[in-house]
């Protein structure tokens, strides 16, 4: 009879901490983040900012044609015409700013395109199993980040992280389910769950 009692009384526990464990979990906030969309999306207006690598085509000019890394900056160096400004913009921005100041008696018609070469990394902490600085991979959600960082930590929240991005006006933070899209220089932080 004590035992039958004792499971009962374990089972009725348990059930109250995932009752429970379910209404700890905050409400997802993602709307200041979704504003953000058009200033970071790959594929469409991406913004170039600091750790980004551009490949940088001139046509004709061979010596000119490199990959080079946007500084802190925002800018990226190169021959002849020395530094130029490109973070905050897109790659067909950046492609027509190179143009300018090639045209500034260097080469008469030049003709330049700007791809991006490696995406800037990454950031996760809190409750992983490796936090830290990773490279961008095309296509990531926050439960590939985990992943990436090893997998999650043993009192880690499962179900959700804090996700802080460069907005146009500063950063910008939210919570986030596990599928949620991450862009280049995001920080995730993983937090640890109550049971």
């Amino acid at each position: 009879m004590n035992r039958r009692a004792l499971l009962t009384g374990m089972a009725t526990t348990v059930a109250t901490t995932f009752a429970l464990g379910g209404c700890l979990r905050p409400e997802y906030r993602t709307a200041l983040l979704d504003e953000t969309a058009s200033t970071g999306s790959i594929g469409g207006a991406y913004s170039l900012a600091a750790g980004d690598k551009l490949r940088v085509i001139v046509f004709g000019q061979d010596n000119l044609s490199n990959i080079y890394a946007v500084d802190g900056a925002g800018r990226i160096a190169m021959p002849l015409i020395g530094p130029v400004k490109v973070a905050g913009g897109s790659t067909a921005q950046a492609a027509r700013a190179i143009e300018a100041r090639l045209r500034e008696g260097y080469v008469r018609e030049p003709h330049v395109t700007v791809e991006v070469e490696v995406y800037r990394p990454f950031f996760i902490l809190g409750e992983v199993t490796t936090s830290g600085q990773y490279p961008f991979v095309s296509g990531m959600t926050v439960e590939t980040a985990v992943a990436i960082a090893a997998g999650f930590g043993p009192r880690a929240a499962r179900d959700y992280a804090v996700l802080t991005r460069e907005g146009p006006t500063g950063l910008v933070s939210g919570i986030v389910p596990m599928t949620y899209p991450v862009r280049p220089g995001d920080t995730i932080v993983v937090k640890e769950r109550w049971f």
